[in-house]
Order: C-alpha cells, then structure tokens, then sequence
C-alpha cells in the first residue's frame, strides 16, 4: 500500500515561505510515501519543503515559470503499483477545469486523474477513472477550509480522501 499527499496551488512564496503547519502536520501524520503537486507551485522553493517530509514530483501551473515547467513539464503519468495517476493542472479557455483534466487522458492511459487550478476540493469519477483535485492548503478563495488530499494506492485499487483545515499558520 502507498500513501500520498497531493496538494495543488500552493502559491509559495506569496502565502508565505514555509508550509502551513496543519499541512505539514498532516502529510507527516499520514505517513505519506510521496507527495503530488497539482502546479501553481509558482517558485521552486516550495520543492524542499515537499522533499523534507516525502519524496516528490509536479507539473506546472498557469502561475508557475519557466524553470518550473522545464523541470517537471505541463502534464505527465505516474505509475504507483498498478495505477496510472494522470496529473495536469487544468488551466485553460473551454470547459471546466475537471473537464480539460479528464479531456486531457480520455485516450484512457490514467486511472486516476489529479489536477488543480480552481482552488476547489473534489473527489468523483469519470467513467472508471477516479477524479480529484485536492484544492488548496494556502489560498481557500470561496472555500470554507484550506484543503489537500491523500492518494491510497493498494494494488490496483485507488481512494482518494479530502482533508480540511481552519488555520493557514506556517
């Protein structure tokens, strides 16, 4: 079984240099054997602060520079035991943002896709894939809770489970 944290629209340093202490706290407390960035790291900075707790990998966002995407690209598939994670940010001009996410492996190379850019917490399906974006733990826009997610991986099987938090202290 694998463990990980998906988080997406960190906005780091804008909202601040370090993570918030609720996420931090709560990626160490799961356990998580990786984390997972939805893009909108927007400076690599944020990248230590993920690799502390967990090994870790993104794809860019609308907000994120170049050296961003260069390193870790627009779109990609990561293979956790049996799964094929789908990840991509999820910007762009036609459709909601969950639909250019799952447009964007309809061509059915993913099994789970994960993606960002709303700020907005969601768990569902799409045919068979599994669907989420784990909003944000540092800009809740309309939300009512900072938001993140771990990503369980057993075999074959997948979950997904939103955690919440109040307070955005670093």
């Amino acid at each position: 079984m694998t463990r990980i944290g998906v988080v997406s629209d960190t906005h780091i340093p804008r909202f601040g240099r370090a993570l918030p202490r609720a996420l931090e706290a709560g990626l160490r407390r799961a356990r998580v054997d990786r984390i997972l960035h939805c893009g909108d790291l927007t400076d690599l900075l944020a990248v230590p602060l993920f690799e502390a707790i967990a090994p870790f990998d993104a794809v860019a966002g609308n907000n994120d520079g170049e050296a961003i995407r260069e390193r870790f690209g627009r779109r990609k598939i990561v293979t956790v035991e049996d799964v094929r994670i789908g990840m991509i940010h999820g910007d762009g001009k036609r459709g909601t943002t969950r639909e250019r996410a799952v447009d964007a492996f309809a061509g059915g190379d993913a099994d789970v896709v994960l993606f960002g850019h709303s700020h907005r917490p969601y768990v569902g399906n799409a045919g068979a894939m599994l669907v989420a974006n784990p909003g944000s733990p540092t800009d809740k826009r309309r939300n009512p809770l900072y938001s993140y997610a771990i990503l369980t991986v057993d075999g074959s099987a997948a979950r997904v489970a939103l955690k919440f938090y109040a307070g955005n202290a670093a």
